[in-house]
Order: structure tokens, then sequence, then C-alpha cells
């Protein structure tokens, strides 16, 4: 009975090698900061546009943001679920009063945000109001 149970351990310990090292074991890969990505706010867009505000964190936190209206740069900190944003120079684009101020109520939602959460190709800042936004995968 002991070879038994020894051979089933071990084998179980192969597999679950086999596994990770062939990328089967997606948990840990999927629930991270996704670093280096671009992504798009989970919206529709504005009437007459058919611009969605986008945002990409480089690996250092640095953050581009192109929104409805504007466009600058940004610091993100991340620490566990813990997420710190801070707007940087943002450009005006001479855009209507009303999509002006929908990007500054978009950077104020983000610099609210006190942690984040990833399910999937989906990642949710959630301060004062939860943003939602799409991993761009193609």
């Amino acid at each position: 009975m002991f070879s038994v149970r020894f051979f089933l351990n071990r084998s179980a310990v192969a597999l679950v090698l086999a596994a990770g090292a062939l990328g089967t074991v997606p948990a840990i890969a999927d629930d991270g900061f996704p670093f280096g990505f671009e992504m798009t706010l989970d919206v529709a867009p504005q009437p007459g546009s058919k611009r969605v505000p986008t945002l990409e964190i480089g690996d250092n936190g640095t953050a581009r943001l192109d929104l409805w209206c504007k466009g600058g740069q940004g610091q993100f900190s991340v620490a566990g679920n813990s997420v710190i944003f801070v707007p940087g120079r943002m450009e005006e684009r001479g855009c209507a009063p009303e999509r002006a101020e929908a990007d500054d109520q978009l950077l104020s939602a983000l610099t609210e945000a006190t942690t984040w959460k990833r399910q999937g190709d989906l990642v949710s800042f959630i301060g004062t109001r939860a943003l939602h936004f799409h991993i761009n995968t193609n």
C-alpha cells in the first residue's frame, strides 16, 4: 500500500510540474496587474464620436492616457490590490465643453481609486465609483 501511495504522490507532482511548464495553469499569470497592456474603458462612445478612452500603464507605472478629448501622462503605483494614480499634464485638444468635463470626471475617478481587481481581461479601478477597463488583446 505504501508503494502505491508513493507512486501516486510522485505522479501527481510530475503532472503539476508538467502542466506548469506547458502553461496550462493560468491562475497566477491572468490575475496580475496588466503592466504593458493597453486597456479600453468599458463605455459607449459619446454621441458624434467613435473615440473611447484608453489607458496604458508601463512596467515602471508610467501611464499614457487618451481620453475623449484630452491626452497625457500620469503615474500609477501598485502594491497588492492597492493603487494610487497621480495625473500628469494633460494636453487640451479643443473639444466641446461636455467632453472636456467627461475627461475631468474620468481623471477624478482614477485619482480617487484606491483598489483594483482583475477578472480575466476586465480590470476595475475602485474608489468613489468603479471604472472598468478591458485589456486589448488583439
